[in-house]
């Protein structure tokens, strides 16, 4: 169930980004509001199960970084704090869906618009449920990448200005992300036991900041 709330969106979106001529607009809008409305369904159960009965739930999926000086999964935690934002983020996000539904309805490249739309909320669980810095620096990437796509179609300003804000965003984020290297372990839970940067070799703290520069631009 918890795997289903958090891929919904990304499955209605790439159905409609792949399919979207196929489908037509208002297949379009069905698949991507029936997936966002399901998920947040599926986000009042997780937070009747894991809220309210306190049951926190833990998933690693596959190892993504495992070498002598760190250790990264593909991991995502369910605990009392991430069902208390789930809850909102896909309310909201499924009532933006329902009104961009007419707000959107003359816009030429309305399928391209809902795959990108249900794109931003998946990488917003992926912020939020992440079990690690990387993944969370994951979601918050993809997140601007996303709010830069949905906007691609406004004109040349506007397009800069929402480009500036993603740069500037990843820019901010690189320090947590190197942060939580600091003792060869993303974990949320070893980052706090150890402080900062621990027994991190100077040369891959060094490496990380360059590849934080990298992917968020000059």
């Amino acid at each position: 169930m918890y795997l289903s709330l958090l891929l919904l969106p990304m499955f209605g979106s790439a159905v409609t980004g792949l399919l979207g001529r196929k489908i037509g607009v208002t297949g379009a809008h069905i698949i991507t509001c029936s997936c966002l409305i399901t998920s947040a369904i599926l986000a009042i159960v997780a937070f009747y199960e894991v809220g309210l009965c306190n049951s926190s739930v833990s998933i690693n999926l596959i190892s993504w970084i495992d070498s002598e000086l760190m250790d990264v999964s593909w991991g995502f935690m369910f605990d009392s704090l991430t069902v208390s934002m789930l809850l909102p983020v896909l309310v909201v996000s499924s009532l933006v869906h329902i009104f961009s539904v007419d707000y959107m309805s003359a816009d030429p490249h309305n399928q391209r618009f809902f795959a990108y739309l249900s794109m931003f909320t998946f990488f917003m669980l992926v912020l939020v449920t992440g079990d690690n810095y990387l993944i969370m620096f994951v979601g918050w990437e993809g997140i601007g990448i996303s709010s830069r796509l949905s906007f691609q179609t406004q004109s040349s300003v506007q397009v800069e200005q929402q480009h500036l804000g993603v740069l500037f965003a990843g820019e901010g984020q690189g320090g947590f992300v190197v942060h939580g290297s600091g003792i060869a372990s993303f974990q949320f839970l070893a980052v706090q036991g150890h402080g900062t940067f621990g027994d991190l070799h100077p040369g891959v703290a060094i490496g990380l900041e360059l590849v934080v520069h990298l992917v968020s631009g000059p």
